[in-house]
């Protein structure tokens, strides 16, 4: 059976609801002190992967918008964030009101199985999924669904390979509630492949759990970079991954 973009929406949709209405914003975007490292370390490393200066981004699965409207700083030519979450994207309009660049970030109720209104040829330079996959009811059909676009994919994801972040899943009250589910880095690349991309750039970064004790934060923040550079403790230890795919450029035609 063939699920409809409609059916495909996760019961979680309305817990991430019921999070902006009690608080505001997302438990992960709050001001608490771990998340506030964490998200920083993210940040960081997708202002890194891809040069964002003049380009236009679609950046699915918004939420509150927190991170969406970091991207202007990063010199955007405009940045439209959506979401499946009514709440949320009313929250992420007021949040880019607040920080002045409503003008250049803006929102809309959307679903990620169906962005033909969005995948416009052209439309967009970049697709960024920051922390979306593992909300998904089919996270395979999601990338699959990006075939036809032809600029750059960035992705961050929780490391699945992390064996601490599957405990916690399994768990924690939070993610239970959130539906969440990780994936391996190795499994998202392969979807990548499959709807055609190459993959330009993979790596795990981030020490810091998003709700971890505050003491913690400085002696795992001192940790984090040289744990970065280590081959295997890194794919273990840190806790997401950043990829970058792209479509293959076309070879010129033969004369």
């Amino acid at each position: 059976m063939t699920l409809e973009a409609p059916q495909m929406i996760k019961a979680n949709v309305g817990r991430f609801d019921g999070d902006v209405l009690a608080n505001g914003s997302y438990a992960y975007t709050t001001d608490r002190l771990s998340a506030r490292t964490a998200n920083a370390r993210l940040s960081e490393s997708i202002a890194q992967a891809y040069d964002f200066a003049g380009k236009t981004v679609l950046d699915i699965g918004c939420g509150d918008g927190a991170y969406t409207v970091e991207f202007p700083a990063l010199g955007v030519r405009e940045v439209v964030g959506i979401d499946p979450a009514a709440e949320a994207i009313a929250a992420a309009t007021e949040r880019a009101e607040a920080h002045g660049v409503a003008g250049i970030a803006r929102f809309e109720v959307g679903n990620v199985y169906a962005l033909d209104s969005w995948l416009a040829e052209g439309r967009f330079d970049c697709i960024v999924l920051r922390g979306v996959l593992h909300h998904l009811p089919d996270a395979a059909r999601a990338i699959a669904g990006l075939a036809s676009f032809k600029g750059t994919v960035l992705v961050v994801e929780p490391n699945g390979a992390n064996p601490v972040l599957k405990l916690i899943e399994r768990y924690s009250r939070y993610h239970i509630e959130h539906e969440e589910r990780s994936f391996t880095p190795g499994l998202i690349r392969s979807w990548l492949r499959k709807a055609g991309y190459e993959i330009a750039q993979s790596r795990v970064v981030n020490l810091v759990p998003f709700f971890c004790p505050d003491w913690s934060v400085p002696l795992l923040q001192a940790a984090e970079r040289p744990i970065e550079r280590v081959p295997f403790l890194r794919d273990i230890a840190c806790g997401q991954s950043v990829i970058v795919a792209r479509k293959p450029a076309r070879e010129p035609a033969s004369a």
